[in-house]
């Protein structure tokens, strides 16, 4: 047999192959034994941090660790919420408009609205496929521990159960007591953001059951006033901040980002960080400010200046884009590359993607869609209407337009206003008589949103 003597460069491209496919191989082996894992679900929630306030959109807040997950991750940076607390969460958890079922506005003082039995919620979803679910911090959809997370398929819960607290007390601006560990009212001492922390880590690391894959919601009250934050978050911002009140927000938000950073940590450390799907987002956009009056007896003075939606338009609580389109993270290592997201996507698309991620039955009655694809690829483009309806105005977004209803006390017609957000984010031209054809269309979509809601909140269009 002759022996064929090859040159050192024609053995190379057989040598490149031989080690690419053994990449592939290991790539492919990785793969296998994460689906073998199965998929944790980390969703952490800002209350009331608005497009500015965070560093990855050029704030003069620093958020080193919430910046990583961007860096690595991909920015949603058309992610819409509701204008206020409750009707997110509600949105989150049901995967629909929260005016389904009445919720417009935050659930407050003795009231018993809560969630209906009617409706699956994700934790219930999950809890059909072997998740344990936890909750840790904010809850504010029922008032009382009967209603609290734990009826409605969270395995475990802890935290606060109004939408506001004192951060050392926890007590309701009205004085109600607020703090539970499941379904016990309990009294602790320590700062809100460091005692939920710490109860999260102390149930990932020591009172989950391991045999089962979790979907855990860190809902935190920061930086949601009252703002009581020690010296050392509001050091940093000495020199840079002069308000005294927009300092004391940075440092609710420092001090948030350091503890989304202990939580990561802590998925890195236990060897969770390859198998956990990762979700940050507000529930709203900023607030302008606060003036307490009342509330807490007193005990705190009024913050001329709080968040900031710079450069986009208005304030929590309307349907500008400062209130309803907030900062928002998807990061899930080795699994989605980095990249900024420019397509639209609801609070309400949150739990039918989970569920397509994991190949589950979507619930009949979930209205959001499936944006997975979009997320792993920006060019894949979403066109779902976005309907929001809050307790002053509501909204639909029909790609690239955007309609907003303003409601009057006195009865009187409605206003409406017509924005090409696409070419217009900031909202500065009113296209109401430019185009007539496109509002007609608009509000005719907007009508047929309308009675799907609850008739408890139904309003004819004007």
């Amino acid at each position: 047999m002759t022996r064929v003597k090859m040159k050192y460069y024609q053995i190379l491209p057989f040598l490149f192959l031989s080690v690419f496919t053994a990449c592939q191989q290991k790539s492919k082996k990785a793969n296998v034994d994460i689906l073998e894992k199965g998929l944790n679900v980390l969703v952490i929630i800002a209350d009331d941090a608005g497009w500015n306030d965070v560093g990855y959109n050029s704030s003069e807040i620093n958020t080193p660790n919430i910046d990583a997950l961007a860096s690595k991750g991909v920015k949603l940076n058309r992610f819409y919420a509701n204008p206020t607390c409750s009707p997110s969460r509600v949105s989150l958890l049901t995967g629909m408009p929260s005016s389904r079922i009445g919720v417009v506005a935050p659930i407050s003082g003795k009231s018993n609205k809560t969630l209906p039995d009617s409706i699956t919620t994700l934790p219930q979803a999950l809890k059909k496929h072997n998740y344990e679910n936890a909750l840790f911090g904010k809850w504010h959809l029922g008032l009382d521990i009967s209603n609290g997370p734990n009826a409605f398929g969270f395995d475990y819960s802890y935290g606060f159960l109004h939408g506001q607290i004192d951060q050392y007390t926890h007590r309701y601006k009205n004085g109600d007591a607020s703090w539970y560990r499941n379904n016990n009212m309990i009294e602790e001492e320590g700062h809100t953001t460091d005692l939920v922390t710490k109860e999260a880590i102390e149930w990932m690391t020591k009172k989950r059951n391991v045999a089962k894959n979790f979907y855990m919601q860190l809902a935190y009250s920061a930086p949601h006033f009252p703002l009581q934050e020690e010296d050392k978050w509001k050091e940093p911002y000495l020199e840079t901040i002069k308000n005294d009140s927009r300092r004391d927000f940075a440092a609710a938000m420092s001090h948030l980002d350091h503890s989304i950073g202990k939580v990561l940590k802590t998925l890195k450390d236990e060897g969770l960080e390859e198998n956990t799907l990762v979700v940050f987002m507000s529930d709203n956009g900023a607030m302008e400010d606060w003036n307490p009056t009342y509330q807490y007896n007193g005990k705190f003075k009024a913050n001329d200046v709080l968040g900031s939606n710079y450069p986009l338009k208005d304030w929590k609580t309307s349907n500008y884009e400062g209130a309803i389109r907030v900062p928002a993270i998807v990061y899930w290592k080795n699994h989605i590359k980095n990249q900024e997201n420019w397509n639209y996507m609801s609070v309400s698309d949150v739990m039918p993607t989970i569920l397509s991620l994991i190949n589950k039955e979507i619930p009949k009655d979930v209205e959001g869609v499936n944006v997975w694809p979009s997320i792993t690829d920006a060019k894949v483009k979403t066109n779902h209407d976005i309907y929001v309806r809050g307790h002053k105005q509501e909204s639909l977004i029909h790609q690239p337009y955007k309609i907003i209803r303003t409601r009057h006390k006195d009865g009187s017609a409605a206003l409406y206003q017509l924005y090409n957000i696409d070419e217009d984010p900031e909202e500065k031209q009113d296209l109401v008589n430019q185009k007539p054809e496109v509002l007609v269309r608009l509000k005719i979509l907007l009508q047929n949103q309308f009675v799907k809601d609850d008739k408890t909140v139904n309003v004819e269009l004007k």
